[in-house]
C-alpha cells in the first residue's frame, strides 16, 4: 500500500512519462543554478570599482557554495518526485536520454552534463562509472553552437602605445576613460616592455580572449598579441589595481606562456568572469598556455566540478593508453596520508590512513575539514588545489604489489579489493610537484638558494592569508615546474588568528638552563617561532638564502604584527606576478 501521495503519482507514471519528467526538472535546476552563477560573477565588476573587498571575497564565498546548494535541493526534488521507483536504472537511462536532448543546443552543455552525473552520484554512489545513467563521455562530438557569440574583440594601432590606450579605455572592452590613474605614464612603460618581447615592426594587432578576470582584488585583462612580420603572437596580460580614490592604475604587464601560467595556476582561488560559452573560453585559453589542462582551466574559471569531470574522463583515457603501475609518491611517507602515483601520470593520489602514526593526534573528520578549508579559502598562489573523489574503480593489476599491501593495510576502511579491481571510497587527487627536501638536494646552489627564499615568501604569503601551515618542514612544500613554492601537506593547517606566537622564555635559574624539558607552560595553541630553525634541514646555499630574506619569520614580533593586520580587518595582497613584472613599485606589497 502506497501512502505517499507523491510516490503513489510516480508509480502511475510510465516509465517514460516519469524519465521526461525528471529530466526537465533536472535540466530546470540547472538553468536556476546557471543564472545565479552568472548573477554573482556580474556582481564582480561593481565590487572592484567601489573597492569594496569584503563584499567581493563574500561574493566569491557565495558562488563556491551554490552548486552543493542546489544540488542538496535537486537531489530531494529527484527523490520526492521517483519515490519508490528511486532506483529503477531503466528510469534513469531514459532520464539521460531526454536530458541530453533538451540540453543540446545548450552553449555550456558540458557543465550540465556534470550536473546530471553529480545527481546521479549522489543518489547510487555508483563505484566505478555506468556509462548507462551518467555521461562517462560526453554525448556531443561538436562543439555547442553559440548562436550569438560576440566576435572577438581585436585592435589594431600603428604604435604600441596607442594600442595599448584603444584597449584600456574602450569602456565596452574593459573601463572608460574616467575610471583610470596615471594612464598615460604606465602605457608608456608597458609598451617598451611589450615592444622588447614581441617581434615585429610596424602596426601591432591585440585580440581580448574573453572578458575581464577578477580575482581577490585584482582584475585582469588576457590577451595575445602579434606585430606585423611576427611569425606567431604572444600571450600576454594586464594587471590592473583599484587601491585609491584616484581610479584604477595598470600595476603590472605580464607576457609570456610562464607568466601566465603563474596568473592561472592551480594553487590559485577562481577567477569570475562572465562567458556565455565557456567551451570556447577555456579552448582559447588553452591555445595561450598549451600545457595547461582542460581540468585547470575550467577550474580557474570557477567550473570546479566540470573540472573533476574533464580530470577523470583524461584519465580514464590515460589509463586505456598505458600499462606503468601505481607506485608510491616520491617524498618522505606521511604521518596521515598515504600517496602514490602512477609515473606517466601528473598527479597523486592521496589518502587518510584508518591511524596516524605517532605523535599525530588528529582524527579523519579533522583532516577532511582542513581539506574543505583550502577548498574555500583564498588559496594565496601556495596551496595546492586538491579535488575529493568517492568510489574509484581500478585494475589491479596496475597496482604495485608492495603499495597495495600498504593501501589494504593502513587504509583498510578506505580501499578493497574486488574481484579484478580495486574500489577506493575516498581519495583526494593533487597536481604532482617535486618535494622541496628533494630538490634541495639535487638543485645546483643558485636554483638551491631561489627555492629556500621562495619558501620564505611562501610561508608569509601563506600568513597574509591568515594561513599558518603548522607543519614547516620542506618535506610538507613541493616545487612546480615555473620554480614557485608551494604546500600541499595540510593536516595541522590553521589559522594564524587561532594561533598564539610567543617569545621563547629566558631561564632564570641554573636548573632552568639545564633542563632537558621545557620548564615553562605551553598551551596547545603555543608557537614558539624562534624554534623553526631547529628542526628545518637546509643544506647548502639554502639556509643562508632562507635567512638573509627571510629571518623575521623566526622572531614571534612578525606573526603577531600579522596577527594584528588580519584582526583589524586588513586584507593584505599576495599578487599572482613577480615582482619585476609591476610598472610602478612605489607602493608595497604583501608577497608577490
Amino acid at each position: 500500500m502506497i501512502s505517499n501521495p507523491a510516490h503513489a503519482e510516480s508509480a502511475a507514471l510510465t516509465d517514460s512519462r516519469l524519465s521526461a519528467l525528471c529530466a526537465e526538472t533536472v535540466q530546470s535546476a540547472f538553468v536556476e543554478y546557471d543564472e545565479q552563477f552568472h548573477t554573482i560573477t556580474l556582481r564582480a565588476k561593481e565590487r572592484f570599482l567601489a573597492r569594496d573587498w569584503g563584499e567581493s571575497f563574500a561574493d566569491a564565498a557565495e558562488r563556491l557554495h551554490l552548486y552543493t546548494r542546489e544540488m542538496e535541493e535537486l537531489t530531494q526534488q529527484i527523490r520526492d518526485a521517483m519515490g519508490s521507483r528511486l532506483d529503477e536504472r531503466n528510469t534513469w537511462m531514459g532520464m539521460k536520454a531526454v536530458y541530453s536532448s533538451l540540453i543540446a543546443q545548450s552553449p555550456k552543455r558540458e557543465l550540465a552534463e556534470s550536473f546530471f552525473n553529480s545527481l546521479t552520484r549522489r543518489v547510487f554512489a555508483t563505484e566505478g562509472v555506468d556509462q548507462a545513467i551518467e555521461f562517462v563521455d560526453t554525448d556531443f562530438d561538436e562543439p555547442p553552437i553559440v548562436s550569438q557569440r560576440p566576435p572577438p574583440r581585436s585592435y589594431s594601432e600603428p604604435s604600441l602605445a596607442q594600442l595599448l590606450t584603444a584597449v584600456l579605455t574602450d569602456s565596452v572592452a574593459s573601463f572608460s576613460k574616467e575610471h583610470w590613474c596615471a594612464l598615460e605614464d604606465a602605457v608608456q612603460a608597458a609598451a617598451e616592455r611589450i615592444g622588447a618581447a614581441v617581434d615585429g615592426r610596424g602596426h601591432a594587432t591585440l585580440e581580448i580572449i574573453g572578458d575581464v578576470f577578477y580575482r581577490g582584488r585584482g582584475a585582469y585583462l588576457v590577451a595575445r598579441i602579434s606585430r606585423d612580420g611576427s611569425s606567431a603572437a604572444v600571450p600576454i596580460a594586464f594587471c590592473l589595481r583599484h587601491e585609491s580614490d584616484q581610479g584604477i592604475e595598470l600595476d603590472a604587464v605580464l607576457i609570456g606562456e610562464t607568466d601566465l601560467a603563474i596568473l592561472f595556476s592551480f594553487t590559485r582561488s577562481y577567477f569570475r568572469v562572465d562567458t556565455s560559452c565557456p567551451y570556447t573560453l577555456v579552448r582559447s585559453l588553452g591555445e595561450l598556455m598549451p600545457r595547461k589542462r582542460l581540468i585547470d582551466l575550467y577550474n580557474a574559471i570557477g567550473f570546479h566540478r566540470h573540472g573533476k569531470t574533464e580530470f577523470y574522463r583524461d584519465f580514464v583515457r590515460h589509463l586505456r593508453t598505458s600499462s606503468d603501475r601505481f607506485v608510491p609518491a616520491e617524498g618522505t611517507r606521511g604521518m596521515v596520508m598515504l600517496v602514490f602515483t602512477l609515473p606517466s601520470y601528473d598527479v597523486v593520489f592521496k589518502l587518510i590512513k584508518d591511524h596516524f602514526d605517532y605523535p599525530k593526534e588528529s582524527t579523519r573528520e579533522e583532516v577532511m575539514r582542513r581539506y574543505r578549508l583550502v577548498f574555500e579559502h583564498d588559496r594565496a598562489g601556495r596551496l595546492v588545489e586538491a579535488h575529493e573523489f568517492e568510489h574509484l574503480r581500478i585494475a589491479r593489476e596496475r597496482f604495485d604489489p608492495g603499495l597495495l599491501e600498504d593501501l589494504l593495510r593502513d587504509a583498510g576502511s578506505t580501499v578493497r579489493r574486488e574481484g579484478d579491481d580495486v574500489v577506493i571510497a575516498h581519495a583526494y587527487v593533487e597536481r604532482r610537484i617535486r618535494p622541496l627536501n628533494l630538490f634541495l638536494l639535487e638543485a645546483d646552489e643558485s636554483a638551491v638558494a631561489d627555492a629556500a627564499r621562495d619558501y620564505g615568501q611562501s610561508i608569509k604569503d601563506l600568513a597574509a592569508s591568515n594561513i599558518f601551515p603548522g607543519d614547516l618542514l620542506t618535506k610538507n612544500f613541493g616545487v612546480t615546474r615555473t620554480g614557485r613554492v608551494v604546500f600541499y601537506d595540510y593536516d595541522e593547517l590553521c589559522f594564524i588568528t587561532d594561533c598564539n606566537f610567543r617569545d621563547m622564555p629566558q631561564p632564570t635559574t641554573p636548573e632552568q638552563e639545564m633542563a632537558a624539558e621545557p620548564w615553562y607552560s605551553v598551551r596547545e595553541n603555543d608557537i614558539f617561532p624562534e624554534e623553526f630553525p631547529d628542526f628545518l634541514s637546509l643544506p647548502g646555499a639554502a639556509r643562508p638564502a632562507l635567512f638573509e630574506q627571510h629571518a623575521d619569520l623566526f622572531r614571534a614580533a612578525y606573526w603577531r604584527d600579522v596577527q594584528e593586520k588580519l584582526r583589524d580587518g586588513e586584507i593584505p595582497q599576495v599578487l599572482p606576478y613577480l615582482p619585476e613584472r609591476r610598472l610602478q613599485r612605489s607602493s608595497p606589497v604583501e608577497g608577490h
